[in-house]
């Protein structure tokens, strides 16, 4: 398989750009051989699915993530389809929020070659699960997506996340709620989420 088509896997379950801006991180790791690489392979995907242990695998200096079942009650285990990701960032937090942003998992895919392997999950802003407002309890609106991969080409291991379509959440009914959610989100766009999802690939990846 050549350079191009093992780069093609999992292509498609990334969002296109359409409006917004985009982020992209990435980090690699080599090994000496194909086997020692999918053996690797299988570790960094486990770190991916854990969500709970995100932190202790990179050691993220601005969030902490908690994984929660379609029920919202905390989930010790790997991510699923339909779980939901609670984030915590420094500071208050917005009425709508309730303290933490909410993403759900809407998609993990896996697609293999002879050559190479893709795992991907894909997260999107949501409401908060327990709540009745039906609000996006995101500083983004929900046509925003996070996508994070885990690829190995031959003896090459990657970890990318990728944000598409990334808008500032002002639809919500509280003033004060869609101004910090405008701040924060001009924030993220002009590049201080990268250095944490940097961090998070480059800890997923590493040896």
């Amino acid at each position: 398989m050549s350079n191009k088509e093992s780069n093609s896997l999992g292509g498609a379950h990334i969002p296109e750009q359409k409006v917004g801006s985009e982020i992209n991180a990435s980090s690699t790791a080599t090994s000496a051989t194909t086997k020692e690489a999918i053996s690797h392979y299988d570790v960094v995907k486990k770190r991916l699915l854990d969500v709970n242990n995100w932190f202790e695998f990179a050691n993220l200096p601005v969030s902490s993530f908690k994984l929660f079942d379609h029920s919202c009650r905390v989930a010790e285990r790997s991510a699923i389809e339909g779980d939901y990701i609670r984030i915590d960032i420094p500071g208050p937090g917005t009425k709508t929020v309730q303290g933490y942003y909410w993403v759900v998992v809407e998609a993990i895919l896996e697609e293999s070659s002879n050559y190479a392997s893709v795992l991907t999950m894909r997260v999107r802003p949501s409401a908060h699960p327990l709540s009745d407002d039906q609000h996006t309890a995101h500083f983004l609106t929900d046509l925003a997506s996070s996508t994070f991969q885990i690829k190995r080409s031959e003896a090459i291991v990657i970890a990318e996340q990728h944000g598409r379509n990334e808008i500032p959440n002002r639809d919500t009914p509280h003033t004060f709620d869609n101004l910090g959610n405008t701040v924060v989100g001009w924030s993220s766009k002009i590049g201080f989420s990268y250095p944490q999802w940097k961090g998070l690939v480059k800890g997923l990846v590493k040896p």
